[in-house]
């Protein structure tokens, strides 16, 4: 009877350090996701945002808006060069305005979910990583309108001008009527292993 325990605790000890050992493989393989997630989404992020900012400051929302029609989508496919291989990285909403930046039914399921904790009035995670397959993953970057300068192409437009030239660029825009705080989207960086 000693011997059937002991054969059984040592089957038992095995099985919990393979399953550790397994389990640290996973640990890191999840943070290697979440860094090159964190690192690509901040250059993306970054990249655009200073442009946003240069754009407003020389000619306010309607210099903006020329920025993001004509540039933002190149500035993100320049992005994408950048980053390693298996590595993309974008933008999406569920209200967006450039159809490019409208979600794949996946990551239209992750904002789903990410909008009814926010009106749950629950903090949002800083990220949420998808495994997608057994070498693909998606990290996503939630947005939130944090700024009232967002608000002036985001926000309800009081500028008719610059309503008109939105309507113009973008017929089918859906990226209107938020407020401070509303979920904006997110960025998604895709990785590939």
């Amino acid at each position: 009877m000693k011997l059937i325990k002991s054969i059984a605790l040592v089957s038992l000890t095995a099985s919990l350090l393979i399953a550790q050992g397994q389990g640290k493989k996973k640990d890191e393989a999840l943070q290697s996701v979440v860094n090159t997630g964190k690192q690509s989404s901040k250059l993306l992020l970054k990249t655009l945002g200073s442009n946003m900012k240069k754009n407003m400051k020389a000619g306010g929302p309607m210099k903006a808006l020329d920025f993001c029609s004509q540039e933002a989508y190149n500035l993100t496919e320049k992005v994408n060069k950048e980053l390693p291989k298996g590595v993309t990285v974008k933008r999406i909403s569920m209200k967006y305005r450039n159809p490019a930046n409208k979600p794949e039914a996946d990551e239209a399921a992750v904002l789903e979910a990410l909008a009814k904790l926010k009106n749950a009035n629950v903090i949002l995670p800083k990220q949420v990583v998808q495994k997608v397959s057994a070498d693909t993953y998606k990290y996503y970057k939630p947005l939130v309108i944090n700024k009232k300068v967002c608000l002036k192409c985001h926000g309800d437009i009081q500028n008719v001008a610059l309503k008109r030239a939105i309507e113009e660029r973008y017929p089918m825009d859906k990226a209107t009527h938020y407020k401070m705080g509303d979920l904006r989207g997110a960025v998604v960086v895709t990785i590939k292993k």
